[in-house]
């Protein structure tokens, strides 16, 4: 399938399909149902340096087309990761994005730090997530903010730096032009909207933490529209999300300027997704006479 391969910052990807933080664990569980071997890559679960236990509370609640997530970057730790999990995903064959975030940038820093020393490809950093009260989006919505964040970890990072962006953000094109700014190499959007849902018999909130983050098929023309701004506005490669289901949103992503692509909350609804796409996509280029990527990416 040499006609789906990509490459971000000097690392090839097969293809352009990645599975998205948080949706996909560290892609075992998801390796019993079909080899995920066939993705492109897979984005890890937000890692921080310490375990989390996550939110409590109800974590995951559905919407009309699509899902909310209040899971509060449960996770084992960096080191945990990076002893129990990495060798397995490294052995796949897949390029590994560990998505680091953090409560500050000394936490982000000390995470770099440890994951320098593996052979992860990438670093993800989330400064998007909006379930969590310190760190996370708390530094994507200001530019100048999310500037300093991200030339610290530049300053120490080993590894490409891909920048993980919130829709939430005041400016999404001044906030990517900050990030490039600060030493970006590559960056990924959108992560979830910030929204709230309501027991009306209960009478309050759905969250414990209020507002969690809305994902899936309705906010992909949101995500397809933030990311042909960005696409115009960098130089930098762009990995886009938000709402892919299937093979025509992942060629709209591409013709939007996206190198490649991560999907998320598919993979909740139908856990095969990974396998079915990267094939439908190999026969969607076949049939369209399309010999690579660069052919269309970036056409509108």
């Amino acid at each position: 399938m040499n006609r789906l391969k990509t490459t971000i910052n000097g690392v090839e990807f097969k293809n352009p399909i990645i599975a998205a933080s948080g949706t996909f664990g560290f892609g075992k569980e998801y390796h019993e149902l079909y080899d995920v071997s066939i993705l492109g890559g897979i984005s890890t679960k937000g890692l921080t340096i310490n375990p989390r236990e996550g939110n409590l509370g109800i974590r995951v609640w559905e919407t009309a087309s699509g899902m909310m997530n209040s899971v509060g970057l449960q996770n084992p730790g960096v080191k945990k990761f990076i002893e129990e999990e990495l060798p397995w995903m490294k052995s796949l064959g897949n390029v590994v994005l560990a998505n680091l975030g953090g409560a500050t940038i000394e936490e982000y820093i000390e995470g770099i730090i440890l994951l320098n020393d593996t052979d992860v490809d990438f670093i993800e950093l989330n400064i998007s997530c909006p379930n969590v009260k310190t760190g996370g989006m708390a530094l994507g919505i200001k530019k100048e903010i999310a500037y300093d964040a991200v030339k610290a970890c530049k300053d120490v990072s080993k590894k490409p730096l891909m920048v993980k962006l919130s829709p939430n953000a005041e400016n999404i094109i001044e906030m990517a032009q900050s990030c490039e700014k600060a030493g970006a190499d590559s960056l990924s959007l959108v992560n979830t909207f910030k929204g709230l849902t309501i027991d009306i018999k209960k009478r309050k909130p759905i969250f414990d933490n209020l507002y969690a983050g809305v994902s899936g098929a309705a906010i992909k023309p949101l995500a397809l529209r933030m990311v042909h701004e960005v696409c115009k506005n960098v130089s930098v490669p762009v990995v886009g999300m938000g709402g892919i289901y299937t093979v025509e949103d992942i060629i709209e992503f591409i013709m939007a300027g996206a190198a490649a692509v991560q999907i998320g909350t598919v993979n909740f609804t139908h856990p095969l997704a990974g396998k079915k796409l990267v094939e439908e996509l190999e026969q969607y280029f076949k049939k369209e006479y399309i010999s690579s990527i660069d052919e269309i990416r970036g056409i509108i």
